[in-house]
């Protein structure tokens, strides 16, 4: 099942990102969005005058007696990495507004961080009293992660009941798929598929509702459409595996023809529908474009052995059919990479690995070297180890070629010993490099200085020092993988 849930934690933080990436919210008021666009000329200026300017403004805004203001100057400061007025604002901000939306914040991580849904629920209880419901249309967002949480916690604990009470509370129209498909990926987690079932296809009808357009074209509603296509999708799964087939024809039919869920997975889906149903011609055509793409993982190659030898009665000339398909796999993917190949240099840096040796990068020149950024809590990139494992394994025996596995983005006190624990715990021979925070700056330097957008984030280095490739995410196919990073290894030593 597609992973549609966030953290409990990591629903403040969501929260955030969110309101920062809706321009349509109605808080945005066209007087703040101006100042937001003089502000940006002068960060974008080099003129002495323009940065005196911008610290006079900022000085301003920090004194000013509405919240949002003092919030605008925090962001800028720490846009501008001067992380100690952000944060020495952040606690006059506290105190001068201390009924404001960000005490409000901050007392509702008590809730995230409570242990048990009833510890949730009673400290909900004492932070809606304190903090009530206030606000209209998308400020509402806050309380509905709250709820969220805890309706998920209860669910966790397989407190139905207590899990619907508390996600009905659902306000914000635009954000009520999200809450309902992270309940329901829960009760997927323990086996409810009717529970499941119910809220994948609630949040599927919110979703369809944004994805066609009827209501109003704003960055929210686009936000709420953007889950449409894979809930359809999820949602055919659900369908299956409660056996009702023809019904989850129709959502996995829709699936496969929307460009944006077509995929080797959304065919795999729909040939195992189809094969329930006893279309095996039609299972085996679906299946054989996901195999043809090169993105088919070892279940679907092996599914597509087992409908190959029931459409054509045999097994007969089953591995030549497949060494075709490998052979025009290699081909599209020579000439992908052929298109894809860049010349820059690569930042140099010094790292520290797990065991508390330092490395440079520069000190490898001579050497392919992979890197590839990560973090304990990223799910793709750990779905993404056992191919690079086997790709560490295929170049094991070559000194030329080196792989450095860069722990980055990290959200707990103790990321080298997450990290460490994690590489052992899986029993990976990576080598493993720690991209801590700055602790002035709080940033980590390296994933910012190769312009890391997202992770897991790999980039291949020639051996003069230069980035020939970069490649971002993992689709879940282990083959794929290796033979990209060989295909790319083997582009750089012919030169």
């Amino acid at each position: 099942m597609k992973n549609l849930n966030i953290s409990n934690k990591m629903l403040g933080l969501l929260f955030i990102i969110i309101l920062g990436s809706i321009s349509g919210l109605k808080a945005q008021t066209k007087p703040m969005d101006t100042t937001r666009i003089y502000l940006d000329k002068l960060v974008a200026s080099k003129e002495p005058a323009d940065k005196a300017l911008l610290a006079a403004k900022l000085q301003k805004l920090a004194a000013a007696d509405q919240e949002k203001d003092v919030d605008l100057a925090i962001n800028y400061y720490y846009r501008l990495k001067n992380v100690k007025a952000s944060d020495s604002l952040v606690q006059v901000e506290l105190q001068k507004f201390p009924k404001g939306a960000r005490a409000r914040g901050q007392e509702a991580s008590k809730i995230y961080d409570a242990k048990t849904a009833l510890e949730k629920e009673n400290a909900y209880k004492t932070w809606i009293k304190k903090f009530p419901v206030s606000g209209s249309g998308e400020e509402l967002i806050v309380y509905d992660y709250v709820v969220s949480a805890i309706a998920i916690e209860y669910a966790k604990e397989k407190n139905t009941a207590k899990a619907v009470e508390y996600i009905s509370k659902l306000q914000v129209d635009f954000w009520k798929g999200n809450g309902y498909a992270g309940l329901a990926e829960t009760f997927y987690k323990n086996g409810d598929l009717k529970n499941a079932a119910v809220y994948y296809k609630k949040a599927m009808e919110i979703a369809k509702a944004y994805y066609d357009g009827k209501l109003p074209n704003e960055n929210s509603s686009k936000f709420a459409a953007s889950g449409y296509p894979g809930l359809t999708m999820t949602y055919a799964g659900i369908l299956y595996e409660q056996k009702k087939y023809n019904e989850a024809l129709v959502y996995a039919d829709l699936a496969a023809k929307n460009p944006k869920t077509a995929s080797p997975r959304s065919n795999f889906q729909y040939a195992k529908i189809l094969m329930a149903l006893n279309r095996n011609q039609e299972a085996y055509a679906k299946l054989e474009e996901a195999v043809k793409s090169g993105k088919a993982n070892d279940e679907m190659s092996s599914t597509f052995k087992t409908l190959y030898i029931k459409v054509k009665g045999s097994d007969a000339g089953f591995d030549a059919y497949a060494a075709e398909i490998r052979k025009g796999i290699l081909a599209n993917l020579q000439q992908k990479l052929n298109k894809e190949i860049i010349n820059k240099p690569a930042v140099d840096f010094t790292l520290t690995d797990i065991e508390g040796k330092k490395v440079t990068l520069s000190s490898l020149k001579g050497k392919v070297v992979i890197l590839d950024f990560w973090a304990t809590w990223c799910g793709p990139c750990k779905a993404s180890f056992p191919a690079m494992q086997m790709a560490v394994n295929k170049y094991k025996e070559d000194p030329n070629v080196k792989f450095l596995f860069i722990h980055t983005w990290e959200k707990t006190a103790t990321p080298t010993q997450d990290a460490s624990d994690y590489i052992k715990s899986q029993k990976y021979s990576f080598e493993v490099l720690m991209d801590t925070k700055d602790p002035d700056s709080k940033v980590n330097k390296v994933v910012t200085d190769y312009k890391v957008s997202g992770i897991p984030s790999k980039f291949v280095i020639d051996p003069a020092g230069n980035i020939r490739f970069n490649l971002m995410g993992f689709d879940g196919s282990n083959e794929a993988a290796v033979d990209e990073i060989s295909m790319m290894i083997d582009m750089i030593k012919k030169g």
